[in-house]
């Protein structure tokens, strides 16, 4: 049986064991639906910005499901963190988090077992509200499924968003780490964002230069600014919580290609003579040479070394340049008190995961190079990306052991700023506000730390910059 309406289009309408509607009842159905959403409609509907969406989100297919969600972390967009644009954004969504507490912030969903799209849970509807409330799903969506404790296709299309806007792996499921989040109050995230309000003002005090580098720790990401945009952003690698990323501000003032990595003594302490305790081999497997009182000292025969007893005061290791190296191919020297730089990696897959914390305090940056380029691109010599790409070639065939030639070293003419910031919190231009996990803890609540990423793999065990 099939209905045509004016429109000319035929709708057809299923037999059986439901009944046939004619178009009046359509239409007097469709009325009393419209009174009921207007019923459940919720506070939050009200403040502008949340649960307004009106994007349409087809049901995806299963091949669409098991596909992984690409990284998609970066900021977009010209606008600096470091900027009063960004401190007006973050003015809007302070407003409006505060309009959200005080009406009783948003639903609790308490303790849940890990759900994936398909499931049912007494706990769907709540978790449902929960997403409107922070804009995640739009409320004439989930109006439809108001009564339903099916995780279905909006609800994942919700926590698809909210995990995006956390900085949390894409699944689409309620996993620990997510559940976590959802967990946090309206409270704390208001704190959170007047917390870094605050932290991005103190950023913008003086004078801010034309050219700068930013790294923001929490958010796994450096953004290059030249003229108040945003030009480069990179995918970092920041300090482990034990070894964490300090906030600083610094100079750039030169690039050294192919370095060796000299081995700071926390490191050879903490990590390296404790593998070296039960992996003698290490030292020729990496490439690191033994010297004796400094960097620059002779060179002693590490077998003869008994490291289960050694004074770390005599001893100094020193990695060869090369692919091998665990500055990789470029280190960014920028001289600062606590002894943290940026650098290359040979362990690129680490870039992959959304929680990059792993290194020992230094910053590693993926596709170094191109910001390389771009720091480099108005020193004498440099305009010709090639220049890059000849030092490198070179470094293919000289010998380590003889001294690096001079050319692998370039100090800049003109110095770049860089500030290592902690933000953990911003507004981007559309109004989607982005959280990220406390990594360090500098937020002041235990309920902003975040959870560790169950599915993510374990880095590779490694000694680290």
């Amino acid at each position: 049986m099939s209905l045509t309406f004016k429109s000319g289009l035929t709708q057809p309408i299923r037999t059986g064991s439901f009944a046939v509607l004619s178009l009046a009842a359509v239409t007097a159905l469709t009325a009393l639906c419209g009174r009921a959403e207007a019923q459940e409609r919720k506070w939050w509907e009200s403040i502008p910005g949340f649960g307004s969406s009106t994007a349409q989100r087809p049901t995806p297919t299963s091949a669409e499901r098991r596909k992984p969600e690409p990284l998609t972390d970066l900021r977009t967009g010209p606008t600096p963190l470091r900027s009063d644009v960004m401190i007006e954004q973050m003015d809007k969504a302070i407003a409006r988090y505060r309009e959200i507490v005080r009406r009783g912030g948003w639903p609790s969903i308490g303790k849940s077992r890990h759900l994936r799209p398909g499931e049912d849970s007494e706990l769907i509807p709540i978790v449902r509200k929960r997403l409107v409330a922070s804009g995640d799903i739009p409320v004439r969506a989930a109006n439809y499924y108001s009564g339903s404790y099916n995780f279905d296709e909006w609800l994942e299309f919700g926590v698809k968003a909210f995990q995006k806007r956390h900085g949390l792996r894409v699944t689409g499921r309620l996993d620990r780490p997510t559940r976590a989040q959802l967990a946090v109050s309206a409270q704390a995230r208001l704190g959170q964002l007047e917390l870094n309000r605050r932290r991005i003002a103190e950023l913008t005090q003086g004078r801010v230069e034309d050219r700068y580098v930013l790294v923001n720790v929490p958010g796994f990401q450096l953004e290059a600014v030249e003229r108040f945009e945003v030009k480069r952003r990179h995918r970092v690698i920041v300090g482990k919580p034990n070894r964490q990323t300090p906030a600083i501000s610094a100079t750039i003032k030169a690039l050294n290609f192919l370095p060796y990595w000299k081995v700071p003594d926390s490191v050879a302490k903490l990590d390296l003579v404790p593998r070296l305790q039960k992996e003698p081999e290490y030292l020729e497997k990496e490439h690191i040479r033994t010297l004796k009182d400094y960097f620059g000292g002779p060179e002693i025969d590490s077998k003869a070394i008994d490291w289960n007893n050694v004074d770390i005061a005599k001893v100094k290791f020193r990695q060869d340049p090369g692919p091998w190296n665990a500055l990789g191919l470029v280190r960014i020297d920028m001289p600062n008190k606590d002894i943290v730089y940026m650098h290359d990696t040979p362990l690129k897959p680490l870039f992959g995961q959304r929680d990059r914390a792993f290194s020992a305090g230094c910053v590693r940056v993926e596709n170094v190079m191109d910001f390389v380029a771009w720091i480099a691109k108005y020193e004498p010599g440099f305009s010709d990306p090639s220049a890059i790409q000849r030092i490198l070639e070179q470094g293919r065939s000289f010998d380590p052991s003889a001294g690096r030639p001079k050319e692998f070293d370039v100090t800049l003419v003109r110095p770049i700023p860089v500030h290592f910031t902690y933000i953990t919190a911003w507004v981007e231009q559309d109004g989607h506000v982005e959280f990220r996990p406390d990594i360090y803890g500098r937020d002041g609540a235990a309920e902003l730390v975040g959870d560790a990423d169950p599915d993510a793999p374990p880095p590779p065990v490694m000694l680290s910059p």
